[in-house]
């Protein structure tokens, strides 16, 4: 890939992976490690309601990472931005961030204040 110009070699295309995936509104794309490979398995168009939880978790998972990587932060309301779902659906964006955190795939940002409607998330590894 190096020798026909095609990778770029700066460590950045999964970010540029994930960015595109959250502009074209698509699933979040599945990394396999293997032993001697890594596999990028990338999805059709899926609306939200039809996504798995599994789906939604790793969106969420891979949306903190970007903010992260981005030097911004993960929030309720970034969360419904990538997913594209009005205000009204708080609740539902709060049961995913809840369950990636449940899953240990992000942590909530120190702060002083207790409230979780302006909580900020980081990734497990910030």
């Amino acid at each position: 890939m190096r020798r026909f110009g095609i990778c770029e070699e700066k460590g950045s295309g999964i970010d540029k992976v994930v960015n595109t995936v959250e502009v074209y509104q698509l699933p979040a794309p599945d990394f396999r490690v293997g032993e001697t490979r890594t596999t990028a398995i990338l999805f059709a168009h899926q609306d939200f309601a039809h996504m798995s939880q599994a789906d939604r978790v790793r969106a969420c998972y891979q949306h903190c990472c970007l903010r992260y990587v981005s030097n911004q932060r993960m929030t309720n309301q970034t969360l419904r931005e990538r997913f594209r779902l009005d205000k009204s659906k708080n609740t539902v964006v709060s049961q995913v961030i809840r369950a990636t955190k449940k899953e240990e795939l992000i942590k909530p940002e120190k702060s002083d204040s207790t409230s979780t409607r302006y909580a900020r998330y980081l990734p497990f590894w910030a």
